[in-house]
């Protein structure tokens, strides 16, 4: 067996795929079930999320030749046949590392729905929040050291829903600078600080009386993580000033360049789940000079990061997204801009386990549909779930005793990521 290392035949696999030969299990579909054992290697994520739906075809599917290819050349990149938007020159040179999946095909053409079955797996309803990915990883792995295990920058993250206050992200409003809300005010000693600290436990502890169980557990844990997170040395991890002013600038000194710098210092930390919010995807109109802008700061601070993570070794633990809601129409419309387009885009995964270098589906030649393997949104899910090691058919109970599945049913990891 030493000759194909990926897939080992222990007894107990042997015994597994006889007993789904005599089921009349297709060799497909046990190969695929076989990948499912493979032990979990992501133990971080950094989601960027583009909202406002990013255009596929000026990103990672450019259609050259054709009347929807817009101003954007394709270009080639370190993975052989790869190719993706001119606007990505140095994200290009790293390609080796990400696999792209150019055939999801969404169901929701409206920014709130869309956004929140990206991020949650499931359609919005009327009577339950769902929690969003960040939250259920929060949930499900570990806690790393003192800093928050789910943190979004520049940018609300999904609510965690049924799984509670401890789930919930911690904001981050200006990357690179320090928190005002965890330090004491100007003139403020760490004496009286602390005093004002235990008179604010003595009001909450009064005030919880009128509150419900669980409104009155939520406030205390927030309270609780907050005071600790003051006291804790990890908080430094939070500034930048004390970064080499050159990889600042190589990463962009933009929020976003500087939000995908604390992302990576985030993980470094131990921090599980980092979220790095970017608006102005919705180019309704003039579309091109908006995303030839977003390719400029975006551009310098994935490459920057996927980079950094690689030399590092810490990319092979850490998977990395780049994911909108939505993509925008082939079509491009009277004023110079792309509309709304669910039916089929785009996204972007490294490390964690991906093997890099592929692209999985295909879209038909004008990027209108899926042409190739379909993917689902809720399959994104399954996939990062797979990665960490989460058991996505997991169920947890609501406050009122509902069961719940951690991602929605009938959600299949693509397994050719992780080939």
């Amino acid at each position: 067996m030493n000759g194909c290392l990926d897939y080992q035949m222990t007894r107990r696999r042997m015994l597994g795929l006889s007993s789904a030969t005599m089921l009349g299990m297709p060799i497909a579909q046990m190969l695929a079930r076989a990948g499912e054992t493979q032990k979990a290697k992501a133990e971080h994520v950094i989601l960027f999320w583009c909202g406002g739906g990013m255009s596929h075809i000026d990103t990672w599917d450019p259609k050259p030749g054709r009347p929807v290819a817009g101003e954007f050349s394709p270009i080639n990149t370190s993975a052989e046949g790869v190719q993706i938007s001119s606007i990505f020159p140095q994200l290009a040179k790293q390609m080796h590392h990400a696999a792209l999946i150019r055939s999801i095909a969404g169901t929701n053409g409206a920014h709130g729905r869309a956004s929140y079955q990206l991020q949650t797996s499931y359609n919005q309803s009327a009577s339950l929040i769902h929690p969003g990915i960040g939250s259920i990883v929060a949930h499900e792995k570990d806690r790393l050291g003192d800093l928050p295990s789910f943190i979004t920058i520049s940018g609300n993250a999904r609510r965690a829903g049924y799984l509670g206050q401890r789930c919930e992200a911690y904001f981050v409003g200006r990357p690179g600078e320090k928190d005002p809300y965890l330090a004491f005010p100007a003139g403020i000693t760490q004496l009286r600080g602390n005093k004002r600290l235990d008179i604010l436990a003595r009001m909450n502890l009064r005030n919880a009386r009128g509150l419900d169980a669980d409104k009155a557990k939520a406030v205390d844990t927030a309270t609780r993580e907050a005071v600790n997170l003051m006291r804790s040395p990890a908080l430094k991890a939070f500034e930048l000033k004390g970064e080499n002013p050159k990889t600042v600038a190589r990463y962009g000194d933009t929020p976003f360049g500087r939000g995908a710098l604390l992302a990576r210092r985030l993980v470094e930390t131990g921090v599980r789940f980092v979220q790095v919010n970017r608006g102005g995807f919705d180019t309704h109109n003039n579309n091109f000079p908006a995303m030839q802008n977003h390719g400029d700061v975006m551009d310098p601070a994935l490459a920057s990061l996927i980079s950094d993570l690689a030399a590092s070794g810490k990319l092979a633990k850490t998977l990395v997204l780049v994911l909108s809601e939505f993509g925008r129409t082939p079509r491009i419309n009277t004023n110079a801009g792309r509309d709304h387009h669910a039916r089929c885009f785009s996204c972007f995964i490294a490390g964690g386990g991906i093997r890099g270098g592929q692209v999985i589906g295909k879209s038909d030649e004008d990027a209108m549909l899926p042409a190739e393997r379909p993917v689902n949104p809720h399959d994104l899910h399954a996939s990062l779930c797979h990665a960490l090691g989460i058991d996505a058919a997991k169920e947890v109970k609501t406050p009122l005793g509902r069961p719940m599945r951690l991602i929605n049913e009938g959600a299949k990891p693509v397994m050719e990521l992780f080939g």
